[in-house]
């Protein structure tokens, strides 16, 4: 059977996957499609399955083979990780505990072009000029451009997680995988690190936001995705899906949620 061009494809279309990390099984028969230039949130309970979903759609970990699975990224069932990665940037915490102290925001940037942390030994060679004025452009549209040559050890969280935004940018990918992005950041990095999302959503990019934290999913992310238990238990329009009894038994407390100009907050419900 043909695939379909990259540019018809759904950015990711799973069926009946069952995927495993080490001894556990954390899906069976998953079924999820995300079309191109969707805004979408991924929420749930830990232990709900989001970060193995994350790790098999950046190849990382794979389904069990079967003639009745499928799990094609932008058409495909079998990629290059390092072409898929120009395809698809990943910001995420795990990634930012990943690079040394005493790596630049620079040098951060720019292994964004090689899918590496850092560009250290033979590596370094390989950095065009190009490729290190691009990353200093990406990090003056993250609000960094005076901070290239600092070290992460010297920079605070939220300016850390936004070189891994540039970096996550290098390549002009068609999506953005954002993993719990607000995390460790204090209100003031909190809300500017939302508004380059937004922005990003704006331009027309695919966003995926894997998040506890209802409040941060930005108002144009018009769908929500729950996971409970390595199964789909909602998906659809957020105003359908974030509602107050159904969160409640997903998240087996009471909560109550809250619409306020395009975000929603929960809070503890009686």
């Amino acid at each position: 059977m043909t695939e379909p061009s990259l540019t018809d494809a759904p950015l990711i279309s799973i069926r009946n996957a069952t995927i495993w990390r080490g001894s556990t099984c954390v899906f069976q028969n998953l079924d999820l499609e995300i079309e191109q230039h969707e805004r979408v949130a991924i929420l749930g309970p830990n232990g709900s399955g989001k970060t193995t979903l994350l790790k098999a759609i950046n190849r990382e970990v794979y389904p069990v083979h079967s003639a009745e699975t499928s799990f094609r990224i932008l058409g495909r069932e079998r990629w290059n990780v390092w072409d898929l990665r120009t395809r698809i940037g990943l910001v995420s915490h795990d990634l930012q505990q990943r690079y040394t102290p005493t790596t630049s925001a620079l040098e951060v940037v720019v292994s964004g072009f090689f899918s590496s942390i850092g560009v250290q030994g033979m590596l370094q060679q390989r950095v065009s000029q190009q490729q290190k004025e691009m990353a200093k452009e990406l990090l003056r549209e993250m609000g960094l451009a005076e901070l290239a040559d600092r070290e992460l050890a010297h920079l605070s969280t939220g300016q850390q997680r936004r070189c891994l935004l540039a970096r996550a940018l290098v390549h002009n990918p068609e999506a953005l995988i954002l993993d719990e992005p607000t995390a460790g950041l204090d209100l003031a990095a909190c809300f500017g690190y939302l508004a380059l999302i937004r922005q990003l959503a704006n331009a027309g990019r695919n966003i995926i936001l894997v998040t506890h934290h209802i409040g941060e999913i930005p108002p144009e992310v018009e769908r929500v995705v729950v996971l409970r238990e390595g199964r789909v238990v909602a998906d659809g329009p957020k105003a359908d899906v974030l509602d107050s009894e159904f969160l409640s038994q997903v998240y087996a407390t009471p909560i109550r949620i809250h619409a306020v100009d395009g975000y929603y907050l929960a809070y503890p419900g009686s």
